[in-house]
């Protein structure tokens, strides 16, 4: 990392990045009174799909904790820059360009900082500024949002999970989502196969102990992003998090257990994962865009402790929005976060890639990976690392493109399948029944998906891979670079404006700032 890139570290909290989209013009604070009962979703996914303003709702009905408040999809990106909200939570400048992004991740990826311990006071760890244990800690005093119709409950579904491992110092942080049931229990999903899961099953439960565990509710922005990418196994995710924040991660010793969370969260859930003891888990309305159902029984969670600051702030992400058409806080973060770290992720294996990349608005299933080889045996070994190596689970097919291709425009991604695809010889499928897969995809069957209470590690299905790689001196060109310039005089002499709408935005001057129906709040 560059000594100039260190000293911008990122928003040191929920509220400062919040804050900062303020005064960049990019919120709206909803003051106007409104339920967490389908409301508060509503108007983040019509804000979603304007392309408008983050909403941070300021009065909240129906909760017991003064000042409490919501702030839908935080992290979403403009449709035509993801990466854009991500890159000014973590102190990137407003205009970078997915390319300089993409750079500046891997770059602080590569340089973890350790992460320090401060004192369990509320000056030095402001989650501790109200703290209840017992019977005092209820869940449903806070105004969880029930997101979508036909929901099976009120969720948490944008959060930290941190738990550890029992046989090492290791700490896994990760995102799964719970949904509420009642004061003091909730049900998270835990679909095995992943590393929080296979801590749960394969080592907790069969030893017939409850598994410690605290839902960091509204954390930092450098810790939401790490929590969702694919550290392996064993490390340390603070670690990573302080990369990308460009400073040391505060962390604090939880009130009933030994773990250490972020001090400066807006609410940590603290609590046991029971061994043996199932609660109902969904339908939910999941990322893919449809209510995901049947419901399941998942790992019931039993809390022992809520600890929170004053008039705490919960964010959600209105999933199933980002399924091709729009953004979401998920399909940002798949683009602005996994993208980057699965890049360096393939690299690190000895693969020659120059990016990874999520489809746009495909939060998972779909990706491309940009690469300088075109050989065949290379690009084969290379589909199945990353079909069968954990974290790459959810991935269902992607596209091989050359490195001059930049795999987040569209455009470019389809004129190479056009281009260079053949469908005789460059389509190519992994079996029948072969590859691990997750019981989320949407094309699944009711009997596919299953009513299995744990695992989908022994579920198979079968894998695709398109290489639309080429010479990139095949690419024609049938308009001269000498043409173009001509073209260009004769359009500043008429008046007219010579750039795409994408090279607008690319150039920061094209943000969509559209109105949030809904919001009676301030700007």
């Amino acid at each position: 990392m560059s000594e100039s890139d260190r000293r911008v570290v990122s928003e040191p909290s929920l509220r400062s990045y919040l804050d900062a989209l303020d005064d960049r013009g990019e919120l709206v604070r909803v003051t106007e009174e409104l339920s967490w009962d389908l409301e508060a979703s509503a108007v983040a996914m019509r804000a979603g799909d304007r392309d408008g303003p983050i909403p941070l709702f300021e009065n909240v009905r129906g909760s017991d904790v003064p000042g409490a408040r919501l702030v839908g999809d935080p992290y979403r990106g403009s449709q035509r820059r993801p990466w854009d909200r991500i890159a000014t939570a973590l102190g990137l400048p407003a205009d970078v360009d997915s390319e300089t992004y993409y750079d500046a991740m891997l770059e602080r990826l590569t340089d973890p900082v350790d992460p320090v311990t401060v004192d369990a006071t509320p000056e030095a760890a402001p989650c501790k500024e109200v703290v209840r244990t017992g019977e005092e800690a209820r869940l449903l005093s806070l105004p969880w949002p029930y997101i979508h119709s036909g929901d099976g409950g009120r969720y948490s579904n944008l959060h930290t999970l941190v738990v550890p491992d029992p046989d090492s110092e290791w700490v896994d942080w990760s995102t799964h989502r719970m949904m509420i049931h009642d004061d003091r229990q909730g049900s998270v999903l835990l679909l095995a196969g992943e590393q929080t899961p296979n801590l749960y099953y394969y080592k907790y439960e069969r030893r017939d102990e409850p598994m410690p565990a605290a839902v960091v509710v509204g954390a930092e922005p450098a810790v939401q992003c790490t929590s969702v990418m694919w550290i392996p196994t064993g490390s340390d995710e603070a670690r990573y998090a302080g990369g990308l924040r460009g400073a040391p991660v505060e962390l604090v010793e939880c009130e009933t257990n030994d773990l250490r969370v972020p001090a400066d969260a807006e609410l940590v859930v603290e609590g046991h994962l029971l061994p043996e003891k199932r609660l109902d888990e969904g339908p939910f309305g999941d990322y893919f865009g449809y209510m995901h159902g049947p419901r399941r029984s998942m790992p019931a969670f039993r809390v022992d402790a809520v600890t929170h600051r004053e008039s705490p702030i919960i964010p959600f992400c209105v999933e199933g929005t980002g399924a091709g058409y729009t953004e979401n806080t998920t399909s940002s973060m798949e683009v602005g976060c996994v993208g980057p770290d699965a890049t360096l992720g393939l690299r690190a294996a000895g693969f020659d890639v120059v990016r990874c990349v999520p489809w746009q608005f495909t939060p998972r299933t779909a990706y491309v990976v940009a690469t300088a080889t075109n050989d065949p045996g290379t690009l084969h070994e290379l589909a199945n690392f990353i079909f069968t190596t954990w974290g790459m689970l959810h991935i269902d097919f992607f596209i091989f493109v050359d490195a001059c291709v930049d795999p987040l425009d569209t455009r470019e991604v389809f004129e190479a399948i056009a281009l260079h695809a053949d469908p005789d010889a460059d389509f190519h499928q992994f079996g029948v029944e072969t590859m691990p897969k997750v019981p989320l995809n949407i094309y699944q069957t009711p009997d596919e998906k299953g009513d299995a209470q744990t695992g989908t590690s022994k579920a198979k299905t079968a894998k695709a891979y398109i290489d639309a790689t080429g010479s990139a001196g095949a690419r024609p060109s049938v308009v001269s670079e000498s043409s173009r310039e001509r073209a260009r005089e004769l359009l500043a002499t008429a008046g007219v404006a010579d750039a795409s709408p994408r090279e607008r935005d690319d150039a920061g001057g094209a943000r969509g700032a559209g109105d949030v129906p809904g919001a009676g709040g301030e700007r």
